[in-house]
């Protein structure tokens, strides 16, 4: 007993760290996935097609954010080595890399959506079903997707500004941004979508310039806080120059881009898999939209418990203390499943509740419940195999991460989903179930990995 609790529970510091960076970002993902809810039941009140034609352009939209996470991925393992290190010069070069990175990617996309913004949507809706209501659903997703794009350049800094923050153990500030984002968000939806006080009824359009105003008020306290109070000393002087030193840029890029093509190949086949499962019926994506909204009110505790790993097994060994990081992420992976284990019960518990606030079809909101309860089971597994992705990330293993992950979401999780799709009748849910449930074989690769230890690396002490 005492050997688990030495090599899984930990001590009072170990949660007192864990706790200072894991509640605010529960907080804010709390806040955030519990509006993002409400804007889905708002926009649910106008109908089906509009809650598909928004859950289209969302997955469109997912790839934009995925392919930002991704550039900051690469930055990201080395600014929490840099910060362990002492090293704040470095560290603010690995901001400044951000910078670069989501400039490029939100050029690309913008021109990628202004061009193709018909045929990506048109993607998504071969499935059975009435002609006008998937020329309907087309004209939703791509009156949202064109209102959202002024809105993708704010997010991409502020989502710079918070990594960076969080990577040097400021997670308050990124916090408190996304919370007033998030409720100015949900105003907004409020007066835009339905008309009220005034305000012009916008429908789906008035959904997507909520969400554009809500980027603008975040990245605007961030901005306030870290130059107008500069009250962070390891920002300071970070505008002096532009210029990231070139051997920099290329360690980032020889570990950063595998994890880069990771996030953009996951996005890809997480959209993938549900065009996939969208081939049997225009109303499928209805019911994922809705189970996936539901379900990211309960994500928010284990995709927390990534951002701890980022932090505290990147500085331990940015601080070459090896020991430390190695019980440092078996006991963050035990906290994980133990969180998972407790909130898939709850979550499970609650599948057939969310859905009935959705005025859609009741084949809609049935299949929804059964997508939860799919999802609820499988929290555990899900948790280990988060984990993992982000202890391989920590240590710069970046291109066995790439293999974990993206390789193995489309070397095995998309081919198989496909053929269920393709050869066989067997209901949506069942061949949701059967395909989603191969994430028990990742997460066992996962937990090998770790024992492994390969990814035990300090990647700046010759940077």
């Amino acid at each position: 007993m005492k050997r688990f609790r030495r090599h899984f529970i930990g001590d009072r510091a170990f949660y007192r760290q864990v706790t200072a960076i894991v509640i605010p970002v529960i907080i804010q993902n709390s806040v955030t996935n519990f509006v993002n809810l409400l804007d889905n039941i708002m926009v649910g009140q106008l109908g089906t097609a509009q809650v598909s034609g928004v859950a289209i352009a969302g997955q469109l939209v997912f790839i934009y954010n995925l392919l930002i996470f991704g550039s900051l991925s690469g930055p990201g393992i080395f600014g929490a080595q840099f910060f362990g290190a002492r090293n704040l010069e470095g560290f603010r070069d690995t901001f400044r890399l951000r910078l670069w990175f989501c400039a490029t990617i939100f050029a690309l996309f913008v021109m990628a959506v202004l061009g193709f913004h018909d045929q990506m949507i048109g993607l998504f809706l071969t499935g059975e079903g009435d002609p006008a209501v998937a020329e309907a659903m087309l004209g939703y997703g791509r009156e949202h997707l064109l209102w959202m794009l002024p809105g993708m350049l704010p997010f991409a800094l502020a989502m710079s500004y918070a990594s960076t923050l969080r990577e040097a153990g400021e997670t308050i500030l990124p916090m408190k941004a996304s919370v007033a984002a998030v409720l100015t968000n949900l105003v907004f939806n409020y007066l835009l979508i339905f008309g009220h006080f005034g305000f012009p009824a916008w429908g789906v359009m008035g959904a997507a310039v909520a969400t554009v105003i809500s980027r603008f008020v975040e990245l605007a306290i961030i901005l306030y806080a870290v130059h107008g109070k500069k009250i962070y000393p390891f920002m300071q002087g970070v505008f002096s120059r532009i210029r990231v030193p070139g051997p920099l840029v290329k360690a980032v890029l020889h570990r950063g881009m595998p994890l880069m093509a990771n996030e953009a190949l996951w996005a890809l086949g997480v959209t993938t898999l549900n065009q996939i499962y969208s081939m049997r019926s225009l109303y499928v994506l209805a019911a994922i939209s809705i189970a996936s909204t539901i379900s990211n009110l309960f994500n928010v505790f284990f995709l927390s418990i990534g951002n701890a790993v980022a932090v505290m097994v990147g500085q331990a060994l940015g601080a070459d203390d090896m020991p430390r990081a190695r019980s440092t992420a078996w006991r963050l992976l035990f906290l994980a499943v133990a969180f998972c284990i407790v909130i898939g019960a709850l979550m499970a518990a609650l599948a057939p509740v969310f859905p009935r606030f959705y005025n859609t079809e009741e084949a809609v909101r049935g299949l929804a419940a059964e997508i939860i309860l799919v999802y609820s089971a499988l929290m555990p597994m899900m948790a280990i195999s988060h984990t993992a992705y982000y202890v391989l990330r920590s240590g710069g293993s970046t291109v066995l991460t790439f293999l974990y992950d993206a390789v193995f979401n489309w070397a095995v999780i998309v081919p198989f989903a496909y053929f269920l799709v393709k050869g066989t009748d067997m209901p949506i849910i069942t061949l949701y179930a059967l395909s989603q449930s191969i994430q028990v074989i990742k997460s066992g690769i996962g937990l090998v990995l770790i024992r492994h230890g390969r990814w035990q690396n300090n990647i700046v002490g010759a940077s």
